[in-house]
């Protein structure tokens, strides 16, 4: 399976309680953090909920 490099880019203050617990579910901790994922269903529904956060490539 494919894995994605998903990165923390855009502050989460002022934005919903459950914008937040999905980037704390990504795994990111902080701004500018990155993690590598497996690609699943899952994870691009997160994805998509936070997509004005973050930015998303595929790993190498």
């Amino acid at each position: 399976m494919a894995q994605l490099k998903i990165t923390w880019v855009k502050s989460t203050i002022g934005h919903p309680k459950d914008q937040i617990a999905t980037i704390e579910s990504l795994g990111l901790k902080r701004l500018n953090d990155s993690v590598i994922q497996e690609d699943s269903p899952a994870l691009r529904g997160m994805i998509i909920k936070v997509r004005h956060l973050v930015k998303v490539e595929e790993a190498a």
